[in-house]
């Protein structure tokens, strides 16, 4: 599927760094993040014979996918990887994956991210353990407007046993994602004190129950809350340890436990559709709890178990006796170190602006949101983008293919190829690229956050 998006943003075009002094014009262009979208921006870069630093808060590219490096994607490699990271790979010698193969997050590290961070044209323009904790304009707060277009950005870094570092650059990409700010359990997406105070007891993201999660939650009483396919998969694989005394606890808010089971033998997806297949089995066996729908409204602790307090079809509702309790109920992007620039988001979604109405997740899935690149991406800081999954702030249609033809389109134009910047074209099934459940080596894995893209 062959799409192109249309034109529709009136913001003023972001000033080309050959109008700049040439001070500005001899910084790097800072890439925030060294997960699958700022590496392939790395190499969108390299490819342009731009120069760029990434920073990465992490000890290893990737950081954020080896917290789920069990999980297994929906999406074959051959979506899976950048083109222009393909190239720089190649000519190093690397033997790519099998295109129809689906790969597990650490084989996404592994074979990949990996390789390409150390390839000459990325390796030394690569710097780990490093965390940006706030932006700004050289000598200009947010409220300063005078010349500040040709300012350059200074970026505020801590790591490496040093604070209050500062990098200056001519354009930052933003592409930190939002893997690292969960949703809270509580219905109305607010963090409580005792929420916080519960965490030892609160995992928040994909455990590995088969594995290095097992004695965690083996025997227990375990609440799931989520009814997207990281929580059908969490409930699958809590039915397969077998354990005595274990229970499992499934909480959803949607009205009826039918809606989470998906076009099932009709999905286009087989795998997507074998995991509604296999949940409802486990509903109808009877060894999953259901509540729904239930308004989590409190969690605290009480003779050393969990309560969890709400209300359900309208009456106060409480659990009681939970051990260990998993949430699979989205993220959300952090802006707290982008105080200090000037933003155009979505109230609603949290997106860049001029996404939300093509993201909005009660309209599309990941199949239908058309692709789009720089235009739609710009802000009214000049030479500041976000991209990635962080580009789609709460909303969970967000596939790894379309962030890599969003860096595509923003170095295009940041190198002065406005043409190419302009021809957005993605090519993606038309049931869209999903997260799965297919089981590796028999066993049965996990989707990506709550929202089963990725």
């Amino acid at each position: 599927m062959n799409a192109q998006t249309n034109c529709c943003s009136v913001t003023p075009q972001p000033v080309r760094f050959e109008k700049q002094e040439s001070e500005t014009r001899s910084l790097p262009v800072v890439i925030i993040g060294a997960g699958p979208v700022g590496l392939a921006a790395a190499a969108q870069l390299a490819l342009a014979n731009e120069p760029f630093l990434v920073i990465e808060a992490g000890k290893s590219v990737g950081h954020h996918v080896l917290q789920w490096g069990h999980v297994r994607l929906f999406s074959p490699w051959r979506y899976n990887i950048d083109k222009a990271a393909r190239q720089l790979l190649e000519r190093s010698g690397w033997q790519a994956p099998v295109d129809e193969e689906l790969p597990i997050g650490s084989e996404l590290v592994d074979r990949y991210l990996a390789k390409l961070a150390a390839v000459p044209e990325i390796e030394p323009f690569l710097r780990l353990n490093m965390r940006v904790i706030s932006i700004s304009r050289k000598h200009q707060d947010k409220m300063k407007t005078a010349n500040r277009e040709n300012q350059p950005f200074v970026l505020y870094i801590e790591g490496a046993g040093k604070q209050n570092q500062q990098i200056e650059a001519k354009a930052i990409i933003d592409a930190t994602g939002t893997w690292g700010q969960p949703n809270p359990l509580n219905a109305d997406g607010v963090w409580t004190r005792t929420e916080k105070e519960l965490q030892p007891h609160i995992f928040y993201g994909i455990p590995d129950i088969q594995e290095s999660d097992r004695e965690r939650f083996a025997g227990k009483h375990v609440a799931v809350i989520g009814g997207g396919h990281s929580a059908i998969n969490t409930l699958l694989d809590l039915a397969e340890l077998h354990e005595p005394g274990g229970k499992i606890t499934w909480i959803l808010r949607k009205p009826k436990i039918e809606d989470v089971y998906g076009g099932q033998e009709n999905d286009a997806l087989a795998a997507r559709g074998e995991l509604g297949m296999r949940v409802h089995e486990l509903v109808d066996s009877g060894r999953v709890e259901i509540h729904t729908p239930f308004w989590i409204e409190d969690v605290f602790e009480k003779a050393g178990s969990l309560v969890l307090e709400g209300e359900l079809k309208g009456r106060k509702h409480i659990i009681e006796s939970i051990d260990e309790v998993i949430v699979n109920t989205g993220s959300r992007p952090d802006f707290s170190f982008l105080r200090e620039v000037r933003l155009e988001l979505d109230s609603a979604t949290e997106s860049i602006k001029a996404l939300a109405p093509l993201i909005d997740p009660n309209i599309h899935s990941c199949g239908t949101v058309r692709p789009h690149g720089e235009q739609e991406l710009r802000q009214p800081e000049n030479n500041f983008y976000i991209v990635g999954m962080k580009s789609y702030g709460r909303a969970p249609t967000f596939l790894m293919a379309t962030g890599y033809e969003q860096v595509r389109s923003v170095v295009a134009y940041l190198t002065g190829d406005f043409k190419a910047a302009q021809k957005v074209e993605l090519d993606l099934p038309e049931t869209g690229v999903c997260s799965s459940g297919v089981p590796k080596a028999g066993k049965q894995t996990i989707t990506i956050g709550g929202a089963g893209c990725c």
